[in-house]
């Protein structure tokens, strides 16, 4: 067979993988893989720097699928390249990551080949898609990490990272408003080694894109700062690879390839229909589809002679031969810059260096205190000295949330100076929080910072950062009631308990400066697994360590800070953040009355719940049940740790405009109003 004989055979044994895996689950989107093989194909075999047989090799280009629900294209090109798999370790496998019995069984439980990429599951799926627009915001993070990296480890003749960023997309990516904030970003960056493919079907589940979306995407495009580049046939593989090209050859600006196709090419009823994206062709319009790419129409799952040797004759010696040069590259490199190379080790392994937290801040006790905002930026500014490659910054709240980084040379991020420390991501949640999910899957250890009552904007990228297993840390600040004037908008009420449902996300709501430091100190270490620091607005009163337990009780989620005399308390209270010196000026209260109080500290409910029984019991022995807990937020959860008894002092409306004392008075945070909350339990438990 011709050269392009056997590009055609590669492509369309891509289109009918996806048919019929399509077909075989009874679920699933064929239309777009039917029409974006050739894309795949071109970018797989012919473009991209990536060696199947390790495929976290640093120096490879990376591939997202922004359109997610078109996972088969992935999933066949996975399997057709012989991609090995790789643990949580880093250790290659010695097996595929996609087996055909895996796309035999797409959608299946077990399979790894679900129904959108899932980066934690499945090696060589750079991030996890689904949600339209986050895989184009988070490649984003992905092409401003390549180009740090290269500011700070790139020396002449050493070009360590130098690789490209590939993203496909539809037109449901470039709708979603994370798309938007992401393109706007990458365009004031100029990010020139990114490069979004769009796929101008003109197709949504509903119809014709005529319903919705008719403006014009080269001149959104071109205001954003683009280089446009159109190809008017998807089909052409020639006109792709000259068009990716032109991407290459473009210098201080990003690229969209804007690319014509017909979602369900091939199909003689269902081309260019809606009826093409979410749903099987059905039996009968399978046959007749494959008849029209000259295929066997009863095969299932057929994969001719010669294709697999063709991807391995071209990704699979290319890549080998480049990965190779990279790794004579790296050795070389390490003779040269041993410091430096043992960062990229570090890094690459998410381990800290040695040394990470040294320096970081005690604070005496003090009565007037710091806020917890203020606390971690101190801790911070230490950190990013620490640890050269944790960055991050904030979407234009930076003097508020006190994230910037202020010693001297940490630098911004911009186009001219890639090397910054300091992130400036305007004011775009949903996109900060996708990007920083890009820094982190390429290794740097990001942050990122808004005020609590704005996670709403982010959530959607931090639910995909525990999905993934990313070890993002998101500072929030504001976490109350503490900027009272600003009113019920500005303060968060759901917001920590829909937090804290969240699996896989540690939140910490510590409660005064040394906490903070333990917080971080705590989730520093954490390897895979983001987490989510909730900070104060308002200074909150350092406590005396001298009188109460150690703040390294942190560490454990929960702990006793003080105690009765004799260790058998009558009463417990239970608080986090800002309640927690309330809770211990109760205490002292409570004790000079004669009633044996013990306070309990509980920064994070995950990291407690995840102690020993034994432990827990410790803390919350099962036979006091009078309980108080209190929170300036919504009481929803509390239950589980003060029982049916108990007592949660929080938030059961939207707050109110008002200084803060006077939020603290009219909803019951004084210690008038939590003695008496106590006492009328013990009254009653008594009476019992």
């Amino acid at each position: 067979m011709t050269d392009a004989e056997l590009d055609q055979l590669a492509i369309n044994t891509i289109r009918t993988l996806s048919i019929d895996a399509v077909q075989a689950a009874n679920s699933g989107h064929p239309g777009t893989p039917m029409a974006l093989a050739p894309l795949v194909y071109t970018l797989w075999n012919r473009v991209m720097r990536f060696d199947p047989q390790d495929p976290i090799w640093p120096g490879r280009d990376r591939f997202v699928l922004s359109n997610g629900h078109a996972s088969m294209l992935l999933w066949s090109v996975l399997y057709l390249t012989d991609t090995q798999a790789v643990n949580a370790e880093y250790e290659t496998l010695g097996r595929p990551a996609v087996t055909l019995d895996d796309i035999r069984h797409f959608r299946q439980f077990g399979s790894h080949a679900p129904g959108h990429p899932e980066s934690h599951l499945v090696s060589g799926v750079e991030t996890t898609t689904g949600p339209l627009g986050q895989g184009i915001a988070t490649s984003v993070g992905m092409a401003i990490a390549q180009r740090w990296l290269a500011a700070r480890y790139n020396k002449p003749d050493f070009a360590i990272f130098d690789y490209d960023i590939y993203a496909v997309c539809g037109d449901g990516c470039l709708m979603e408003g994370v798309g938007s904030e992401a393109a706007s970003l990458a365009g004031h960056l100029g990010l020139d080694n990114l490069c979004w493919i769009y796929d101008n079907n003109h197709i949504t589940i509903e119809g014709s894109t005529r319903l919705a979306f008719t403006e014009d995407v080269t001149v959104r495009f071109t205001g954003y700062g683009w280089n446009i580049v159109h190809v008017g046939d998807a089909n052409d593989v020639a006109g792709i690879e000259q068009a990716l090209a032109a991407f290459r050859d473009t210098k201080g600006r990003p690229t969209l390839v804007i690319l014509d196709s017909h979602i369900g090419y091939g199909s003689p009823h269902r081309h260019d229909t809606a009826a093409a994206h979410g749903e099987p062709l059905g039996v009968e319009e399978v046959k007749l589809t494959k008849r029209a790419y000259g295929w066997p129409e009863d095969s299932n799952f057929l994969v001719p002679d010669g294709v697999l040797e063709h991807f391995a004759a071209g990704v699979g010696v290319r890549g080998a031969e480049a990965h190779r040069k990279w790794q004579e590259l790296f050795a070389d490199y390490r003779s040269k810059y041993p410091a430096l190379a043992t960062e990229i080790d570090q890094m690459q392994q998410r381990k800290l260096p040695e040394g990470w937290d040294r320096n970081l801040p005690a604070f005496p006790a003090d009565s007037k205190g710091i806020a917890g905002r203020e606390a971690s930026g101190k801790v911070l500014n230490v950190l990013a000295r620490n640890v050269p490659w944790l960055i991050g910054g904030s979407a234009d709240l930076g003097p508020s949330t006190k994230t910037l980084l202020t010693y001297e040379d940490a630098g911004d991020v911009q186009a001219a100076t890639p090397g910054g420390k300091n992130l400036h991501f305007g004011i775009r949640e949903h996109a900060m929080a996708a990007i920083l999910n890009g820094l982190a899957l390429s290794k740097l250890r990001p942050f990122g910072a808004t005020f609590l009552i704005f996670s709403d904007y982010a959530r959607p990228a931090m639910r995909l950062a525990a999905l993934m297993e990313l070890p993002v840390v998101f500072v929030f600040t504001h976490d109350a009631m503490g900027d009272g004037e600003d009113g019920p908008t500005h303060q968060p009420i759901e917001h920590l308990a829909s937090m804290r449902a969240m699996p896989g996300l540690t939140l910490f709501r510590p409660g005064d400066a040394n906490e903070v430091v333990e917080a971080y100190r705590y989730v520093m270490q954490l390897r895979h697994r983001p987490a989510l620091l909730v900070l104060s607005r308002q200074p909150l009163a350092t406590l005396d360590r001298n009188k109460y337990a150690a703040a390294s009780g942190v560490a454990r989620g929960a702990y006793v800070l003080a105690d009765a005399a004799d260790g058998k308390p009558d009463i417990i209270l239970i608080a986090t953040g800002s309640e927690l010196g309330l809770a211990a000026d109760t205490h002292e209260r409570l004790i000079a009355d004669g009633i044996r109080s013990r306070v309990v500290s509980m920064p994070s409910w995950d990291v407690f719940e995840r102690e020993t029984q034994e432990y827990r019991d410790a803390v919350l022995p099962p036979d006091v049940t009078v309980r108080v807990a209190i929170e300036q937020a919504s009481t929803f959860g509390w239950e589980r740790y003060v029982g049916r008894t108990g007592r949660v002092i929080g938030m059961h409306t939207f707050g109110a405009s008002a200084p803060l004392k006077a939020l603290q008075q009219e909803f019951g945070f004084t210690v008038d109003h939590v003695m008496a909350t106590v006492k009328a339990l013990l009254q009653s438990s008594k009476a019992a």
